[in-house]
């Protein structure tokens, strides 16, 4: 993530964003991110098996986006849909 410690509030290690390039909501977290200036690993589901399979074992299902939350202490958390993500990125990361 390239966004600074004091650009983030929540103590938060890394974000990865389950995706794929044809998905209007998924584009809408991605304009987001880039606009907040926070750098997500994009995992698209449609181009690597793994990271689909990764998705339906933690989610049960293949619906993106997903955004995979890791944070300092080592919790993981798996975040579906667009408005809560963009919800997440506006709360926790700041111009």
């Amino acid at each position: 993530m390239t966004s600074t410690a004091s650009q983030n509030q929540s103590g938060i290690k890394h974000l990865a964003l389950y995706h794929y390039d044809g998905c209007g909501f998924c584009a809408m977290v991605r304009r987001q991110a880039q606009q907040l200036g926070v750098e997500l690993e994009l995992r698209n589901i449609r181009s690597d098996r793994s990271h689909y399979t990764a998705l339906m074992v933690e989610m049960g299902r293949g619906t993106v986006p997903v955004l995979h939350i890791t944070y300092n202490d080592g919790e993981v958390q798996w975040m579906p849909e667009s408005s809560d993500i963009i919800s997440f990125l506006s709360a926790n990361f700041k111009l």
